[in-house]
């Protein structure tokens, strides 16, 4: 990881802007969830990860309160994680088709995975001020993604959100809407693609499937030749 993304993380990790969201994560951290009552909680914000020299953003809204909130890597940790590194693994992304902690060996190939929030808001709903706050974080990696191509959003709030900043950036007129696999373009060369969430609901009532996943990933793929 370049010095750049060193920095940036250790600042993220470090945040406490938001008072609100700070409480949460250490009352998660300390009450914890049954099954994890042992284990010791990351209990802070969650940077991002991956390739620093990506082609590939694949991006969320926020950590999950014991996925990545407990083990400190986004999409770590819980059922939606699980679901989506398997799918990684067969679209050959990662090197592994699960990540279960940070220092589980997993490796993603020009690829780099984070969220717009970078702590977990109560009932997954962040205030505008904390987006706000968040939003400079989110700004520096997109900068300091040189090669990036491509941003896969997982979920509409994901996506509204994705859209949000950068028509806040670059005052964008252009409507578009959420749907599985469109492609839209966005400043700077780059391809928006909105994704369903890999969430055990969506899973499991197959608005999604492995098979429709790894498609998407092997279109952004080949779009970004990553």
């Amino acid at each position: 990881m370049n010095n750049q993304f060193k920095n940036l993380n250790k600042t993220i990790i470090k945040c406490k802007k938001c008072p609100r969201l700070t409480d949460f994560v250490k009352k998660i951290s300390t009450i914890k969830r049954k099954q994890n009552i042992n284990e010791k909680y990351w209990g802070k914000p969650v940077t991002g990860f991956g390739d620093t020299n990506a082609k590939l953003l694949i991006l969320g809204l926020a950590p999950a309160a014991h996925g990545g909130t407990r083990t400190g890597r986004a999409f770590t940790g819980d059922k939606s994680g699980e679901f989506l590194f398997q799918c990684l693994y067969k679209a050959k992304i990662s090197n592994q088709p699960y990540s279960k902690s940070l220092n589980d060996g997993l490796k993603i190939k020009s690829t780099y995975i984070t969220n717009i929030l970078k702590c977990v808001p109560p009932g997954d709903k962040p205030l505008n001020k904390e987006l706000d706050n968040c939003s400079k974080y989110f700004d520096t990696e997109i900068s300091n993604l040189n090669k990036l191509k491509i941003i896969i959003t997982l979920g509409k709030v994901a996506f509204d959100n994705c859209l949000k900043f950068y028509k806040k950036k670059y005052n964008l007129t252009k409507k578009m809407y959420f749907k599985h696999g469109k492609s839209y373009s966005l400043p700077g060369n780059i391809t928006l693609i909105p994704c369903y969430h890999p969430s055990p609901r969506n899973v499991n009532t197959k608005l999604i499937s492995e098979k429709m996943i790894i498609s998407l990933f092997r279109k952004a793929k080949r779009i970004s030749k990553a």
